[in-house]
């Protein structure tokens, strides 16, 4: 079991060991504190998932630019420009997390952590990485110690530098806000818990910052991450046995994955039919003229050097 899924285990029981072994239903009460505050839009007294019904979830906004402009601070306290990676020359692969996580963030991190490690597109070469905090209270010292640790897991020298993990400001969360709704992340903070509730998924950019793809859950499949970076590489990224998948597998919404595309992988098919059996009529065509040039005197029958045959008794005038 790896500590992903160890971790979701060990987040599932202590939630059904809280409610007293019972599974409470989704729409149950709760009694807020006295001194909560509601954010707008919150209500005051509600199911807990529902406090921030509306809040968080994710519009797919497939095609848009994310504006590069943007000011954030790097793990290393300078501050930095979304256009110094979306410089046209690489995709970027984009997660919104927060450094006070109690779970969800890692999850997510440890999922894109073990699909870069396993997919055939090459880190920093092909592809960068981008972590960004929602939280302006997190600081670059947290976002230095997470970039740290995932180093550590990729284990590959590139990750030093294709992995990035940026923070903002409480005077600049604007940005952070602005790129959110620029890709349709959607998120709210409970003030109650002093959470965020945000939705698992990451996002695939263009070198010029057009949003490609959208992955979800907490396991990324390699093969997913490798084709989403194909696409948004738009024809600079992958081989040429990627581009050829990419032709043959679309996005499925439904499996949240990328599915054969049965019309297209058919046509494909047939072509390469036609082309064998228009291959083998040539071969075919091309034996059978030789033949009938053999037949009718393509070729003489009588060895080179030897008399002409005559029949016996027959002469010729002089």
């Amino acid at each position: 079991m790896t500590l992903r899924r160890l971790r979701l285990a060990v987040a599932v029981s202590a939630a059904f060991v809280a409610l007293g072994g019972v599974v409470q239903p989704a729409a149950a009460q709760v009694t807020t504190t006295s001194d909560f505050v509601p954010l707008d839009g919150q209500a005051g007294q509600g199911a807990v998932p529902n406090r921030l019904v509306g809040q968080y979830g994710i519009d797919e906004n497939l095609g848009a630019t994310v504006p590069t402009d943007l000011q954030f601070v790097d793990e290393a306290g300078r501050p930095v420009a979304l256009s110094s990676l979306l410089d046209g020359e690489r995709p970027v692969l984009l997660a919104f997390v927060y450094h006070n996580c109690p779970m969800l963030c890692s999850l997510v991190l440890d999922g894109v952590a073990d699909a870069v490690s396993e997919a055939k597109a090459t880190l920093g070469q092909d592809y960068e990485v981008l972590a960004v905090s929602i939280d302006p209270n997190d600081t670059p010292q947290k976002a230095a110690e997470a970039k740290a640790r995932y180093v550590r897991q990729i284990d590959d020298p590139a990750a030093e530098r294709a992995l990035h993990f940026w923070t903002v400001t409480p005077e600049t969360e604007a940005n952070v806000e602005r790129l959110a709704e620029a890709v349709g992340f959607r998120y709210g903070l409970d003030a109650k818990t002093g959470e965020y509730a945000h939705a698992a998924s990451v996002m695939f950019l263009s070198p010029n910052g057009k949003i490609t793809r959208y992955l979800y859950g907490l396991d990324y499949a390699p093969f997913d991450v490798n084709l989403a970076i194909t696409e948004a590489g738009q024809g600079t990224v992958g081989s040429t046995l990627d581009r050829f998948l990419l032709t043959c597998f679309q996005y499925d919404h439904d499996a949240q994955s990328y599915s054969l595309a049965v019309l297209t992988a058919t046509k494909i098919g047939g072509a390469l039919l036609l082309l064998v059996f228009g291959a083998m009529l040539f071969v075919f065509w091309r034996r059978e003229g030789r033949s009938t040039a053999e037949r009718w005197g393509g070729v003489s029958s009588t060895p080179p050097g030897d008399p002409p045959l005559t029949h016996p008794g027959t002469t010729f005038p002089s």
